[in-house]
């Protein structure tokens, strides 16, 4: 009888061979990979445009023009006049992994071009229908391919100019997930505005020429950068910033800086270039915020354009696919440099008002407007009352010259002394227990405290830093958020006017034109309705012309032109971020763009006119977008705090 040994290592090879035929892990086919990688370069049609533009740039272009339809769903076309490629760089191009800019890893550190990862054509093709056309000067014919899919399909020559002329249709046709999660056009085309601003702003010596849906949206020629700021942002734009221009050993900055008054709330607006490429870094950003230190308003965000030189081997580029993140060897260092710099140009730059006298004429530039503290009236409506008087009556004698002349009466008075409940003070009745009522509610004073109280002839309110609003109430102190009280009243009214439908508008004795961009109108036409049930009075003037005629009489004086445009970037920005039904998102976008600011002084009767209005509303405790709007604090907290109990 004969048996068999298994050996160890039989063992092993038999194993092995058992879990080879039970592998459940393939490799992915090409075209699968592709598309799946694709994901990170190409997040959207701006990704694209601007992986186009970075390579035209690259190739020395000294004209490029874009094409978008559909906001780049449909087509999106990039042509450029720079050196073009030959028949077997054509080819390269749409491989992955396959570039000019770069030969080793050592390159990325001396790297000065745009591109270098060598995989954006090949993303962009795998994705959708695309088309080369490319010619070199010394060539007679150009040379076209055409992909579908990532797959060739078309070659031929053809006529052409010098340079290459990319076409991306269709895209996403073959990810169908990916183009369902689109967003809308206006949120599509504003995205690949913003990246063709940016670069036409980065490259004054380059011409631009920007078309979408057959319209021509801006032709740039020449180096003059306050033309090109002008154009993007309106009519003497650049006569309100700062230039900057500074360096040293170890980096260089140059650019502009907006003077507080021009200060925005969209990141759009803050635009960092290092060594020419666009780039999002958050320490920069905080660098340039607290450089403005109480410069700014809340919430505010100033106009940045700074172009950083800084020697290649000392940052990171190959983060991230999409080459928007770099990193910096020592951050701290940059910082440290950065910031000084930037404060030093801020501070040295006279920002005080121009104090003037008006010319006689000077209220007919714009209609005919009421004093400030006006604006922040809310029109009476059913079953509201004001109450700064009855909050305050209670401290002063009611015979008195008191500013706070609210529907007081002497027995009102003895309720707030007494501590009984009081009926009809806020908005409706206060019942025990109630949020509301703690404020106006409290034990009996002494007699002697009362009496002396009344006799103060100090009002118990004042503003501090100019951004909150404190009140001396019967139980403690109670604190307002000037910003977000404003808000809360605006907003109210703003749904209540609409919801009535009878707009109550101002009209400027001379309309005033706005010009929208292209992503700003889509927005324009889809609210307009809405818009003038608020109190707008608009009008179509041409293609992107809109003439304000009257605005709602809350609007602040000095901001009638610019209103309209913060409304659509708030509501743009809301509509991305937040699921709101379309007037609700309209009375967020005009309340938070028209309500007085953190930083704006008030007097005595502004304040008042404020709390008035706002104990007039449904909900005066938080804003609209749920901060809060008072904070109490109780004699018994007070007390606590310094040790008393």
């Amino acid at each position: 009888m004969s048996c068999s040994v298994r050996t160890e290592s039989d063992f092993f090879i038999n194993n092995r061979i058992d879990r080879g035929r039970m592998a459940r892990i393939a490799r992915l086919p090409e075209i699968v990979a592709s598309k799946i990688s694709a994901g990170e370069v190409v997040q959207r049609p701006a990704s694209v445009v601007k992986e186009l533009i970075e390579n035209s740039i690259d190739a020395g272009a000294s004209k490029i023009v874009v094409f978008v339809k559909d906001a780049g769903k449909e087509l999106i076309r990039v042509v450029d006049n720079g050196s073009g490629m030959g028949r077997e760089d054509a080819f390269l191009c749409v491989e992955r992994f396959a570039t000019s800019k770069i030969t080793g890893v050592d390159d990325l550190e001396t790297l000065q071009s745009l591109g270098f990862r060598g995989e954006a054509l090949a993303s962009i093709s795998s994705v959708s229908h695309f088309e080369l056309k490319t010619r070199t000067r010394d060539a007679e014919l150009a040379l076209k391919l055409r992909y579908e899919g990532g797959i060739l399909a078309e070659e031929t020559s053809t006529q052409g100019e010098p340079g290459t002329a990319i076409s991306v249709r269709n895209l996403f046709f073959n990810v169908p997930a990916r183009r369902k999660f689109l967003k809308s056009n206006a949120t599509e085309f504003s995205h690949i505005y913003e990246v063709v601003k940016s670069y036409a702003l980065a490259c004054p010596e380059i011409d631009w020429q920007m078309h979408s849906d057959d319209e021509e949206l801006f032709s740039l020629k020449g180096t003059d950068m306050s033309e090109r700021l002008d154009v993007f942002y309106g009519g003497d734009f650049s006569s309100g910033l700062i230039e900057l221009c500074d360096e040293n050993d170890y980096l260089s900055i140059k650019g502009f800086l907006g003077k507080p008054a021009i200060q925005k709330r969209r990141r759009e607006d803050q635009l960092f270039f290092i060594n020419r490429r666009l780039i999002q870094n958050r320490m920069l950003s905080q660098a340039v915020f607290q450089a403005y230190g109480d410069l700014l308003f809340e919430r505010q965000m100033p106009f940045v354009l700074l172009f950083i030189g800084i020697d290649p081997s000392r940052i990171d580029v190959n983060v991230h696919p999409a080459k928007l993140e770099v990193r910096f060897d020592d951050e701290r260092s940059v910082r440290n440099m950065f910031y000084p710099i930037v404060k030093r140009a801020i501070r040295l730059y006279d920002l005080s008002p121009d104090l003037a006298p008006l010319p006689a004429d000077a209220s007919f530039a714009g209609g005919v407007h009421d004093p400030a503290f006006r604006k922040l009236a809310f029109q009476d409506m059913a079953g509201r009352i004001t109450t700064t008087g009855d909050l305050y009556a209670g401290f002063r004698d009611s015979s008195s010259d008191s500013l706070f002349t609210g529907r007081s009466t002497p027995a009102l008075q003895d309720d707030l002394f007494q501590g009984r409940e009081v009926s009809g003070i806020l908005h409706g009745e206060v019942r025990e227990g109630d949020e509301r009522a703690a404020i106006i509610q409290s034990s009996p004073l002494p007699d002697e405290e009362s009496a002396l109280i009344r006799k103060e002839p100090e009002t118990k309110i004042w503003q501090l830093h100019n951004r909150y609003i404190f009140c001396q109430i019967k139980t403690g102190l109670m604190i307002i958020d000037q910003h977000v009280a404003h808000e809360r009243v605006l907003y109210e009214r703003a749904r209540d006017v609409m919801a009535e439908n009878v707009p109550n508008s101002q009209q400027l004795l001379f309309p005033q034109k706005v010009e929208l961009r292209p992503w700003e109108l889509d927005v324009f036409n889809e609210i307009k309705d809405e818009l003038y049930r608020l109190g707008f009075n608009l009008r179509l003037f041409g293609s992107r012309t809109v003439m304000v005629e009257g605005v709602p009489q809350d609007v602040r004086p000095g901001t009638e032109v610019t209103i309209l445009q913060d409304m659509i970037a708030e509501y743009q920005s809301n509509a991305s971020k937040l699921k709101l039904e379309k007037r609700d998102n309209i009375a967020k976008s005009y309340s938070c763009r028209n309500a007085i600011m953190a930083g704006q002084k008030l007097s005595l009767e502004e304040m008042r006119s404020l709390i008035d209005n706002l104990f007039a509303t449904r909900e005066p405790y938080c804003c609209p977008h749920g901060r809060p709007v008072i904070v109490k604090f109780s004699l018994d907290q007070l007390d606590r705090m310094f040790g008393r109990k």
